[in-house]
């Protein structure tokens, strides 16, 4: 199975309450960033997607797609752009 996704898709980090660990606003994130997606992940055994993020250490980082939402599409090349973008 493949997934194909935007190659400009930015995301904002939105740490759910008791949602799933790693926290990432406890990891290098912060909710001042929209983060540009470089992958996509799916274990098969859990059925939970998580998304290849750059944290602000410049660490590659599988987040839960549960504390996670889009900002947009962006034409941007950077690994990070402030917000707000909308």
């Amino acid at each position: 199975m493949s997934i194909i996704f935007e190659p400009n898709l930015y995301v904002r980090v939105v740490e759910l309450t008791n949602g799933p660990a790693p926290l990432p606003l406890a990891n290098g994130f912060n909710t001042e960033q929209a983060y540009r997606v470089l992958g996509l992940y799916t274990a098969s055994e859990t059925g939970e997607a998580y998304l290849i993020l750059p944290n602000d250490r410049d660490e590659m980082w599988f987040i839960s797609n549960r504390h996670i939402r889009v900002q947009g599409i962006l034409p941007e090349t950077n690994l990070r752009v402030a917000l707000p973008l909308r």
